[in-house]
């Protein structure tokens, strides 16, 4: 007796549950870890690339900088097209209808859809996390409990109602409900640390995308704030 046993000689419905929950839990360890590690990866490069924006001379320092390594995390991707549109809007005015309104409003309009796509990249494949975390203890407790109801199909045509004979089948079926707890909490953990990292930065991210938009839009020199650093900011979420 045992799980395996119990997988061996369970019906397609059965084999099919347990396949599900194993698909389940490899795709979210899948997720947290490439989640995590491009999580770590982006906070690294972002510390370096706001290191050097707030020592920077000016702008057109920043700017060489990008154009020169490019743009592999959110705070020089943000920084990227902000004064792409700036220079854009300078140059050409409002030539669409997109560019309508002022360099303020060109500019605000970008910003805020830098900061939509750069939401969305952190929070994608986090739905999948959520859904696993939910739905799995429910996947192993129906498989719980179609186990037990073959289980003790098989001991009334047999007649054989003893202790003995019942806590076997029916333990073996009792396996898939932790099976399923045992996909859900790795998910619910990874999904809970994710939401979390992405919020803290999500914040330092508008954050800087304020501090941004003032340089650009009123022309001031980078050490006119250089006090001001978003990695230093108070952190009301605790962390």
């Amino acid at each position: 007796m045992g799980f395996g046993h119990f997988i061996k000689n369970t019906d397609v419905v059965g084999q099919g549950l347990f396949v599900i929950l194993v698909v389940m839990s490899l795709l979210s360890w899948a997720l947290i870890i490439t989640k995590g590690v491009g999580l770590v990866l982006r906070q690294r490069r972002s510390r370096t690339f706001l290191n050097f924006f707030w020592n920077a001379t000016s702008l057109e320092a920043v700017q060489h900088e990008i154009t020169t390594h490019g743009v592999s995390e959110p705070f020089a991707h943000l920084t990227s097209h902000a004064m792409h549109a700036q220079a854009h809007h300078a140059r050409y005015g409002a030539a669409k209808l997109e560019e309508a309104g002022s360099a303020q409003d060109f500019l605000t309009r970008t910003i805020k859809k830098v900061l939509d796509e750069e939401t969305m990249r952190l929070e994608s494949g986090l739905a999948v996390l959520a859904t696993i975390g939910a739905t799995a203890p429910f996947v192993g407790l129906f498989g719980t409990v179609w186990g037990v109801y073959h289980a003790l199909l098989a001991i009334g045509a047999t007649g054989a109602g003893t202790l003995d004979k019942v806590a076997g089948p029916v333990g073996e079926a009792l396996v898939m409900t932790g099976v399923g707890l045992a996909v859900a909490i790795p998910a619910v953990m990874g999904y809970n640390w994710l939401t979390r990292s992405n919020r803290v930065w999500g914040a330092r991210l508008d954050a800087f995308a304020f501090e941004l938009f003032t340089f650009l839009s009123t022309g001031q020199t980078l050490k006119t704030n250089a006090n001001v650093h978003p990695l230093k900011v108070t952190n009301t979420t605790g962390n």
